[in-house]
C-alpha cells in the first residue's frame, strides 16, 4: 500500500506542480491571455505578478528535499491562492469554465499534501 500511496502522491504533485508553476510563470511574465483572465476580477496587474512568483516559489519549496516547515506553508499559500480565486471568480460574478481549475487545484493539493511521505513531513515527537 505504502509505495501506491506513494506512486499517487508523485502523480498528482507532478501535475500539480507543471499547472501551477507554469501558470505561475504566466502570471509573472503577465502574458496577455493570463492579464485578461483576471480582467473580470478586477485586480492590479503588478499584484497578477506577485501571485505568480508565489505560486512559482511554493512549488519549488515543495519539490525541493528538506524544509519540511517550509513546505507546509507552500502548501498552505497555494490552497489558500487557488481556494481565493474560487472565491474571487464566484465574488465577481465571473463564473465559467476557468472556475473548474482552481477548484481542481485545491483538491490536488490536500490530496498532495496528504500523501506525501513522512520524509516530507513535520513529525511531532510526544
Amino acid at each position: 500500500m505504502e509505495k501506491r500511496k506513494l506512486i499517487w502522491y508523485w502523480i498528482i504533485t507532478g501535475i500539480l506542480s507543471f499547472c501551477i508553476f507554469s501558470g505561475g510563470l504566466a502570471q509573472a511574465l503577465q502574458l496577455k491571455q493570463t492579464i485578461d483572465g483576471f480582467k473580470p476580477l478586477g485586480y492590479p496587474t503588478y499584484f497578477i505578478s506577485l501571485i505568480g512568483i508565489w505560486k512559482m516559489l511554493g512549488i519549488i519549496a515543495i519539490l525541493i528535499p528538506g524544509f519540511k516547515l517550509l513546505k507546509e506553508w507552500a502548501y498552505a499559500g497555494i490552497f489558500f491562492t487557488m481556494t481565493g480565486a474560487v472565491i474571487s471568480h464566484i465574488a465577481s460574478n465571473d463564473i465559467k469554465a476557468q472556475i473548474i481549475a482552481p477548484i481542481l487545484f485545491s483538491v490536488f493539493t490536500v490530496l498532495s499534501w496528504y500523501l506525501r511521505p513522512a520524509d516530507r513531513k513535520i513529525i511531532s515527537v510526544s
